[in-house]
């Protein structure tokens, strides 16, 4: 029995949500050797067969993200046994946008139950899957039981760290070809990255994020700045993107991306539940705000009490200073 991964790359990389997805999948592994990933574009088979990965299978014929048509290949391959043994026990995927949607569809068309961020899962026995996942924007855990021939599990992105495997595999890449129709390709979409030397929100290491204290969509300057001397990209709260100041795409929070950075610098942002259900995942936070007692700065791992437009040029000398050593 195999679990297979959904893997996602973050340019040639493998993104690190799926990373951490490759750990949590590992742990359901029975034996090793049973542990498969999935790709719809090449990806460094070095780095899967650190994380345990036996087999790749690299599915061609499908150009860009098309959801669909990425669950209709998933379920084809899971339920035709590429090569003996490669049934399906589970199919695994990070909970990002795309997990989430691609598992949603195969369960639509496979019948499987699915279960959404999940932050632990065991076997009791070998026909039922104890799961723990996150409800209420991670406000509550909730264990439950999977009956199914397989589960699909989408992985709560700041739940597990990435963690390659004590005994590192060597990754065979097979290519299958997608089996697809032209109503599974109506929703496609080519992507490019969101931000500098290609990191996206999800992704990056840094994440400078701005708030109505920012001013207007002007005041993202100072931001933009500090995240390109760090290596990093520009998050926003929803009451930027109700503003019209920023994309949705950029949006931090319940109904944005979960981030999970190692540095989080929130800047103007109040702190509401939603916006800290989505950032909770950073490993520090540093909050800029006049307020101290706003929500986001009695969070923080370091909060500086101050006027941004102020902080953020100091901030900025320091770092041109330190890093461009002027």
């Amino acid at each position: 029995m195999t679990v297979f991964c959904l893997v996602e790359l973050d340019g040639d990389a493998v993104a690190d949500a799926s990373l951490r997805a490759l750990t949590f999948a590992r742990g359901l592994a029975v034996a090793p050797g049973e542990l498969a990933a999935v790709v719809f574009a090449a990806a460094p088979a070095a780095d899967l067969g650190a994380y345990g990965v036996t087999d790749v299978y690299l599915v061609t014929g499908i150009d860009g993200y098309a959801p669909r048509a990425w669950a209709r290949a998933l379920e084809d391959l899971v339920s035709s046994a590429p090569r003996p043994g490669a049934c399906a026990h589970a199919v695994v995927a990070a909970g990002t946008e795309h997990g989430n949607e691609v598992l949603a569809h195969l369960a639509a068309i496979s019948g499987l139950p699915m279960a959404a961020n999940c932050v632990a899962a065991s076997h009791p026995d070998a026909d039922t899957l104890d799961i723990v996942r996150q409800r209420w924007a991670g406000l509550l855990l909730e264990e439950a039981a999977v009956d199914a021939p397989a589960a699909l599990l989408t992985v709560a992105t700041e739940a597990v760290s990435a963690d390659p495997a004590a005994l590192p595999g060597n990754a065979e890449v097979h290519e299958v070809s997608g089996q697809v129709s032209d109503a599974d390709l109506v929703v496609c979409a080519v992507e490019t990255p969101a931000g500098p030397r290609g990191a996206s929100l999800a992704t990056a290491r840094v994440v400078v994020g701005g708030g109505r204290g920012v001013g207007s969509a002007d005041g993202f300057a100072p931001l933009e700045e500090v995240a390109t001397l760090l290596g990093g990209v520009v998050g926003v709260s929803r009451v930027v993107t109700s503003e019209g100041w920023r994309p949705h795409s950029m949006q931090v929070g319940q109904t944005g991306t979960k981030i999970t950075p190692d540095l989080y610098l929130a800047c103007g942002i109040s702190g509401a539940i939603q916006h800290f259900a989505g950032c909770s995942g950073a490993k520090h936070i540093i909050a800029i705000n006049t307020d101290p007692s706003a929500p986001m700065m009695t969070r923080a791992d370091y909060a500086v009490v101050g006027d941004l437009h102020e902080v953020l040029p100091a901030l900025v000398k320091a770092l041109r200073d330190r890093v461009l050593g002027r």
